[in-house]
């Protein structure tokens, strides 16, 4: 998390909260250290940003202090709202902390949003792999090693560029370009026992796999409504 979006978040957190907050209590819920708070709000307050308090005792952003707001319609803030309480069916979990950042600040533009309430049922947690990093290779554009296992439990070692992730409710799967077939293939998470990044990219060559694959298998892959 970047600075900036930490400074946002505990502004977020200090504004939305009815009594003062500990230090220890926002380093859990941005999940990085005390001292990292502690640094924080002090270079918060010497921007003049009026959070009140001090170690031990909590802290509180005085009343009225106000961020810049969201242009979004009624209908826009609550589909996004919607969105973000799915993604909890994921099982992933960086995505769904993500989420609830981005919830919280949507709460502050549009109120009406916390009316709007999801169930969390979903895939849950199945893959062995961490999917952050994952979504990390694939903005990133980096080879991944993989140990896969089929579905007659045969494993075997690939090379992989990952391209796209797909959320099923029962599943997920990457679409990856695969060094040992020369070819799209689709791997589900569920079914890598290893993950590995590599030091090698395939930068500049992911759009034009991802536009083959949308062109020969997506529509036997992802099943989607017109919007």
């Amino acid at each position: 998390m970047s600075k900036s979006t930490r400074f946002f978040e505990v502004i977020q957190l200090l504004r939305s909260a009815t009594k003062p907050i500990l230090a220890r209590e926002i380093a859990a819920a941005l999940e990085v250290s005390v001292r990292t708070v502690y640094r924080d709000i002090a270079s918060l307050q010497a921007m003049q940003t009026p959070i009140l308090g001090e170690p031990g005792v909590g802290y509180v952003m005085r009343k009225g202090y106000d961020l810049p707001p969201i242009n979004l319609d009624v209908d826009e803030a609550e589909a996004i709202a919607v969105g973000l309480s799915l993604i909890a069916r994921t099982g992933d979990a960086g995505l769904w902390r993500a989420a609830g950042r981005a919830a919280r600040k949507l709460q502050e533009a549009a109120p009406g949003t916390r009316k709007l309430v999801t169930s969390s049922w979903g895939v849950g947690n199945t893959a062995c792999v961490d999917i952050s990093q994952i979504r990390l290779a694939i903005r990133r554009e980096c080879k991944l090693n993989i140990h896969y296992r089929d579905a007659e439990g045969r494993e075997t070692a690939r090379i992989v560029w990952p391209l796209v992730m797909i959320y099923y409710v029962d599943n997920a799967m990457i679409v990856a370009w695969c060094e040992k077939r020369q070819d799209l293939r689709h791997f589900r998470l569920d079914r890598m026992a290893h993950c590995a990044f590599l030091s090698e990219d395939f930068k500049g060559r992911g759009d034009a796999l991802i536009a083959q694959w949308e062109q020969t298998q997506k529509h036997d892959t992802v099943s989607t409504k017109d919007l």
